[in-house]
């Protein structure tokens, strides 16, 4: 069975790092129990109150490694000097399941992802002005100041990579930021290829094709 035929929904969300890409789809899990997030795998330490399986699974770079070259990823990236992937087993078993699936990945992981899953839902963060997304990242308190500019360096990169999303979702005042993301969720669940492959009985029995 190919990916697109599973009767599941996935949604990737990517952003530069202070858009509050995680706080959103933390929100956007709370508010939508249909939605389940896939913990990705990556090499970094975890931060602050961060667990393993929770946030991520944090592995050793040569297990990693050994992933890569058993083709256990469905994508991955390296991102800051740290590598991050998603588990293809994962994915494949919640799609087929029928869950809708949201990943939060770097724009290279989305944007591999769109090609081997072309109905997938490509959403992109951004931050209301780079000012703001300094301010962001200096209020986190987790970085030193060399590593926020090379954060803010990294942020003008992938910020130039949104027009390649489907969605743009702009993080000025998070109420609104998180109504548009679950806007975007429920109107892909609406869509005619969507329903066709969640609600399969319903179409056989009208003769949809």
């Amino acid at each position: 069975m190919k990916i697109m035929e599973f009767p599941g929904n996935l949604y990737v969300v990517a952003a530069p790092s202070g858009a509050g890409k995680s706080s959103l789809v933390k929100a956007l899990l709370e508010l939508d129990a249909r939605l389940m997030v896939s913990v990705s795998h990556t090499t970094r330490k975890p931060r602050g109150q961060e667990q393993d399986g929770r946030e991520y699974w944090f592995i050793p770079e040569p297990a990693f490694r050994a992933m890569i070259a058993h083709g256990d990823f469905f994508e991955w990236a390296e991102v800051h000097g740290n590598l991050y992937g998603t588990s293809r087993a994962a994915i494949e078993a919640r799609l087929k399941a029928g869950e809708d699936v949201v990943l939060e990945i770097d724009f290279q992981g989305a944007l591999q992802i769109k090609q081997l899953f072309p109905m997938a839902v490509l959403i992109f963060i951004l931050p209301p002005s780079w000012s703001e997304l300094r301010q962001r990242l200096l209020r986190r308190g987790e970085d030193a100041g060399e590593v926020i500019e090379q954060r803010m360096v990294n942020a003008r990169h992938e910020v130039a990579q949104a027009r390649h999303f489907d969605y743009i979702v702009v993080n000025a005042l998070f109420e609104t930021a998180l109504f548009d993301l679950k806007t975007i969720v429920h109107a892909q669940r609406l869509k005619y290829a969507a329903q066709r492959r969640s609600r399969p009985a319903v179409f056989d029995a009208l003769q949809l094709s």
